[in-house]
C-alpha cells in the first residue's frame, strides 16, 4: 500500500511539473514580444491594405476594431500564431492570401503596439509566435434581448420552394463545390469586356474562399427563416413550422453552415468532406419527409405532409 501511495505521488508530481513546463514556455503579449522596427514595417503595410477597413486608428468600420476590449475578448488567451494565420489566410478581405507570413506577423506587431502592448529588443518569427498568446479577458455582457411582445412581423413574401431556390439551393451548392474544387487555387473571375453585366461583374468580386465564407453565412442566418409563420408549400398548404422534426431538421441546417463558415474561415479545404456530408444529410433528411412524395418543383399535393 505505501509503495502504490508513493507511485501515486510520483506520477502527480511529474504531472504537476508538466503543466507547470508547459505554463513556462507560453508567454503573454505583455511581455515584449516585438521589436519597434517590426511594428514600424507593420505600419505602413496597414495604412496600405488594412485602414480602409478597420479606420486609420484601428478603430473598426467596415471591419471589425483591432484595438479595445471587443477585440481582446475576441481573441482572449488565444495563440498570436493564430491571429497571424488568419491575417494571412483571409486578408486583405478583398485579396485574401496575398500577404506572406513575415508581412503578416508584422502586421500583429503593429496591432500590438497599437493596442499599447510593449516593444522589445527580439522580433517576433514562427518560433515566438507558436508560443505567444494573448491575455486572458472578460467578454462585454451580452445585451438584454429586445422584447418582440406587441410587435408583427410582415408575411412572408415567397413560398417555401421559392426561398430555397433563392437563398438555400445557390449557397449550399457552393458548399458542395468545395469537395472537388478548393476555393483558394482558383483564378478570379474576369468581367466580361463589355456591355457591362452586372451579374457577370457581382460574380468577379467575391471569388475564392470569400464565397465559401458567405454562402455558409447564408445558410446559417437564413435557415430560421423556414420557420416564419404564415408560409405556404408551393402546393399552397402550409409549411409544419410548429412541428419537432421540422424544428429539428432547420436546426441541422444551422449547425451545417456554422461548421461550414468556421472551416471556411481556416481555410480548411479538407474539412469540406465532411461538412459536405453533413450538409447533405440536413438536406435529405427533411426531403424524405416533406418534399419527394409528389410532383416535381413542389407542386405534388402531398409535399409538407409528413410520413404518417
Amino acid at each position: 500500500m505505501l509503495r502504490l501511495t508513493l507511485m501515486r505521488g510520483v506520477f502527480l508530481g511529474y504531472a504537476l511539473f508538466g503543466a507547470l513546463l508547459l505554463m513556462a514556455q507560453n508567454r503573454s503579449v505583455t511581455e515584449s514580444v516585438y521589436s519597434a522596427a517590426q511594428a514600424s514595417r507593420g505600419q505602413v503595410l496597414y495604412k496600405a491594405q488594412c485602414a480602409g477597413c478597420h479606420g486609420n486608428a484601428l478603430e473598426g468600420t467596415n471591419g471589425p476594431p483591432l484595438v479595445g476590449g471587443d477585440f481582446l475578448a475576441n481573441w482572449s488567451a488565444k495563440p498570436l500564431a493564430g491571429f497571424v494565420d488568419k491575417i494571412q489566410k483571409t486578408m486583405p478581405f478583398t485579396l485574401p492570401g496575398s500577404l506572406s507570413g513575415a508581412q503578416s506577423t508584422d502586421l500583429a506587431a503593429y496591432i500590438l503596439q497599437a493596442g499599447k502592448f510593449p516593444a522589445g529588443q527580439a522580433e517576433l518569427n514562427d518560433a515566438a509566435l507558436a508560443r505567444t498568446v494573448f491575455p486572458t479577458a472578460r467578454a462585454a455582457a451580452a445585451p438584454a434581448a429586445a422584447s418582440t411582445a406587441g410587435t408583427s412581423l410582415p408575411p412572408p413574401e415567397g413560398n417555401l420552394a421559392e426561398l430555397m431556390r433563392a437563398i438555400a439551393f445557390p449557397n449550399s451548392n457552393l458548399i458542395f463545390n468545395v469537395q472537388i474544387k478548393d476555393p483558394g487555387k482558383q483564378p478570379k473571375p474576369k468581367p466580361a469586356a463589355g456591355p457591362f453585366d452586372y451579374a457577370e461583374w457581382g460574380a468577379s468580386v467575391y471569388g475564392g474562399w470569400l464565397s465559401i465564407d458567405q454562402a455558409a453565412i447564408a445558410l446559417t442566418e437564413t435557415a430560421p427563416l423556414l420557420l416564419t409563420p404564415g408560409r405556404k408549400c408551393q402546393n399552397g398548404r402550409p409549411v409544419p413550422v410548429d412541428r419537432p422534426d421540422w424544428k429539428r431538421y432547420v436546426a441541422d441546417l444551422v449547425e451545417a453552415g456554422k461548421l461550414a463558415h468556421r472551416a471556411s474561415q481556416a481555410r480548411d479545404f479538407k474539412a469540406f468532406e465532411d461538412i459536405s456530408d453533413k450538409l447533405n444529410d440536413a438536406c435529405a433528411n427533411c426531403h424524405k419527409v416533406y418534399r419527394d412524395r409528389g410532383g416535381t418543383e413542389g407542386s405534388g399535393g402531398t409535399r409538407c405532409v409528413p410520413l404518417p
